[in-house]
């Protein structure tokens, strides 16, 4: 079933509706490019934890005529095992061929593989980018593209050397709701940008996951200013058709971590969730309460000792969860960015400043956490969930007032599947071709670089004290508007 979603687009209290994006208006040169005749494109996916999913079901259910999934690759294998046996069980198709990470160069070579998949640890992107940009495919990745700036300069350099593709996939981009933020920016509804003001919270079940699993160590993730905020500074950059220029950060770990439990006092904790004893701790983890996890984690960690459900308030935590950030911007305007990530609900609010007024989005993806919410469904944007109080609702409002007028409210219009129908929306224009979008939602390596640039001099501010020039880290490019 094609997708649909519209946008509302309203100038001084008159509205028409704008179709921005449908399935089904795909430009027929990238469907004929796909179409029988022409040969399905020849996927590898390295990475098979909980990420890879969406894109193994995309390639055995509605975009099987344009993609073909060849091979799946882990160092777990059974992990590997675990989506093969999903293939084959539930999907009803055969299963497919696998490989050692170590051996991604040469599958792609002996098989022909036309693009890989990484949704592997954010430590590992850019070794498996150059590798498959340098064997002669193209990438499709998940965000962040990497975590510092040998990363950048490396798969700059490949993309140079190669003249290949990489794709990462900015699903935010694909909202509606955040899709409407930029029309109506687009359209000079509030004139000029000067400022931005943008708050996100993650909860404690969402936030506190990052804490528990491997990007609790910042040489993995690149903490949250690379590994969850590079959603957010893209959103920023793409809203604003504008270049981050200069970072200054403070923050820190403030919650989370040994040193913060001792102090408030909360005595012994359990050295991970799946264990005995543990039943009524709001932090803790029990692999075994859900399916999917325990056969996905718990029961293969006999093959790498990895733990998805190590305690939150545990030593060893080098990333932060409360931050804040200035950015300044190539064309004039400032970023206010603040994340915390133990907030007792989770959402964000974002107010763009025009010379001509002022446009306002709030969204509410769990308005609270409490006993009968479900700690396995950690992300509330992938998995919606009706969790309320009497005094905050799930939900989202786009708000526009321009000067000297009343405000009025902008409609969204959801459609179906995770991020409000995003995710589907990203993945036609992955596997069909993206077609013609006035809002230029398809992301290419350069907008993640940008995107990941903030959270990278973010760091680097953190450690010094001082502002950062984004433009003398040397990530190997000029991320100008005009590169």
């Amino acid at each position: 079933m094609a997708v649909k979603r519209f946008i509302f687009s309203l100038w001084k209290g008159a509205s028409h509706m704008v179709n921005v994006d449908t399935a089904e208006t795909r430009t027929d040169a990238a469907t004929q490019q796909n179409a029988p005749g022409h040969g399905r494109t020849r996927f590898a996916l390295i990475g098979t934890g909980g990420r890879s999913e969406m894109y193994i079901r995309a390639i055995f259910g509605p975009h099987g005529d344009t993609a073909e999934l060849v091979a799946l690759s882990d160092a777990n294998p059974g992990r590997v095992d675990f989506y093969q046996n999903l293939i084959q069980q539930e999907l009803g198709a055969k299963a497919v061929a696998s490989f050692e990470p170590s051996e991604l160069t040469q599958f792609i070579k002996a098989n022909g593989i036309d693009r890989v998949i990484i949704t592997t640890p954010d430590y590992t992107h850019a070794d498996y980018i150059v590798q498959a940009l340098e064997a002669g495919a193209d990438v499709v990745v998940e965000k962040p593209l990497t975590i510092d700036v040998e990363g950048c300069r490396r798969i700059t350099q490949a993309v140079a050397a190669t003249g290949r593709n990489v794709v990462v996939t900015f699903n935010y981009r694909y909202s509606p709701r955040n899709s409407a933020l930029k029309e109506i920016i687009q359209a000079g509804v509030i004139g000029k940008v000067t400022s931005i003001d943008f708050g996100w919270v993650l909860d404690t079940v969402h936030g506190a996951d990052y804490f528990r699993r491997w990007h609790r160590d910042k040489k993995n993730s690149g903490g949250l200013l690379v590994h969850k905020a590079s959603h957010h500074f893209d959103l920023v950059n793409w809203w604003i058709d504008d270049v981050p220029q200069r970072v200054y950060a403070s923050g820190g770990l403030r919650f989370y971590g040994e040193k913060n439990a001792a102090e408030r006092g909360l005595g012994a904790r359990p050295e991970r969730g799946t264990q005995d004893g543990t039943a009524g701790d709001p932090f803790v983890l029990d692999l075994r309460d859900d399916e999917r996890l325990k056969a996905l984690y718990y029961d293969n960690e006999k093959f790498d000792g990895y733990r998805r459900d190590q305690d939150v308030f545990a030593e060893g935590i080098t990333i932060e969860d409360n931050l804040a950030l200035t950015v300044d911007y190539d064309g004039g305007p400032t970023l206010s960015y603040s994340l915390n990530a133990h907030s007792p609900w989770e959402g964000y609010r974002v107010a763009v400043n025009g010379t001509e007024g002022r446009a306002e989005l709030e969204v509410v993806e769990r308005a609270a956490v409490v006993g009968s919410d479900k700690k396995t469904v950690v992300d509330p944007s992938a998995t919606p969930i009706e969790e309320e109080d009497a005094v905050r609702r799930n939900g989202e409002r786009l708000v526009v007032q321009r000067h000297w007028e009343a405000a009025y409210e902008v409609p969204i219009i959801n459609g179906e599947g995770g991020h409000g129908g995003g995710d589907n929306l990203l993945l036609s224009d992955l596997f069909n071709g993206p077609g013609e979008d006035p809002l230029g939602r398809p992301s290419g390596y350069v907008d993640g670089l940008r995107s990941v640039s903030v959270g990278i001099a973010g760091n680097k501010s953190l450690e010094t004290g001082l502002p950062v020039r984004i433009g003398e880290l040397g990530l190997g490019i000029d991320l100008s508007r005009q590169a």
